[in-house]
């Protein structure tokens, strides 16, 4: 139980220090569809090793999922991650990973509107607590003059993974989970190399070596790996709940490693939203624990 728990809030933690690689990466020169590139070919390159050492059933997929895999991978995420990093180049790492925080509000409210799903009063709370928690970073974002483009990229990049996350529920059935996320790694990578070509290496400094391989280690390989470690441990209602780490991550790594500057508006957005998602993994739990004895 304990070695979940700790896996679930590492994992969140790699994925909070994303934002950051990202700066980083801008302050030594990358730009942001190479730092894609970096971060997609040296995950998938690594993962793919890891499996070819530890559980080689894993690099098999079938004909489907490797379609599937096509399409979230090959065209979704490079949209996706595209647009989260253009609203880190004229905004806060912190505002930027608040605004895509938004996402479980967005999903909640396209699953009830696609499948006719009923909102309960404890899901509708937790859309209120989200929803109160977004709008206090948009006016600390208006307040202090942030560049509306950021803004909206981040926006864009929120809207996108939200229907790329119902897409990966209804497309990940009867597939295996970390199967599946090597190949999405693999056609996000691919798609960035088509779009970039391959790069000089003899350009590259050791810095920007440096924050590639951060991209590919920390945020892809480590926080993809510890997650389903996470999950397979405690489920996945308790990694939900120390998934919340991940915008606490970079707000205080914003503050600490890029001198970004905290706000009580920002942080009171943050603690709704926080509220918002661990509340209906709060219920989740009750019930799974009253069924348990039985």
């Amino acid at each position: 139980m304990r070695k979940g728990l700790v896996c679930a809030v590492l994992s969140a933690c790699c994925f909070g220090l994303l934002p950051i690689l990202g700066k980083l990466g801008f302050a030594h020169g990358l730009d942001s569809t190479r730092m894609l590139q970096y971060r997609f070919v040296i995950g998938a390159l690594l993962l793919a090793a890891w499996f070819a050492a530890t559980r080689r059933e894993a690099l098999r997929i079938s004909p489907a999922g490797l379609l599937k895999t096509a399409l979230l991978g090959g065209l979704i995420s490079p949209v996706q991650s595209t647009c989260f990093m253009l609203s880190l180049e004229t905004i806060p790492a912190a505002t930027t990973s608040l605004i895509l925080y938004f996402y479980p509000a967005v999903v909640t409210l396209l699953g009830a509107l696609i499948h006719r799903q009923r909102i309960g009063r404890r899901v509708g709370l937790s859309l209120v607590l989200v929803t109160a928690g977004c709008a206090l970073v948009f006016l600390d974002a208006f307040m202090r003059e942030v560049a509306l483009a950021g803004v909206l990229w981040a926006c864009v990049s929120m809207a996108v993974f939200s229907v790329y996350m119902l897409l990966v529920q209804r497309l990940m059935r009867g597939e295996r989970p970390l199967t599946f996320s090597l190949y999405v790694i693999f056609f996000a990578a691919l798609a960035f190399t088509l779009l970039r070509g391959l790069p000089d290496p003899g350009s590259v400094t050791p810095a920007q070596a440096g924050v590639a391989l951060a991209l590919g280690l920390v945020p892809t390989v480590l926080a993809l790996t510890l997650l389903y470690t996470a999950i397979e441990a405690v489920g996945s209602a308790y990694a939900s709940i120390f998934s919340t780490m991940e915008p606490v991550t970079t707000v205080a790594a914003a503050a600490l490693l890029l001198g970004e500057p905290v706000f009580a508006r920002q942080l009171a957005g943050a603690a709704l939203i926080v509220a918002g998602i661990v509340l209906p993994n709060l219920a989740l739990l009750r019930r799974q624990a009253r069924v348990a004895p039985g």
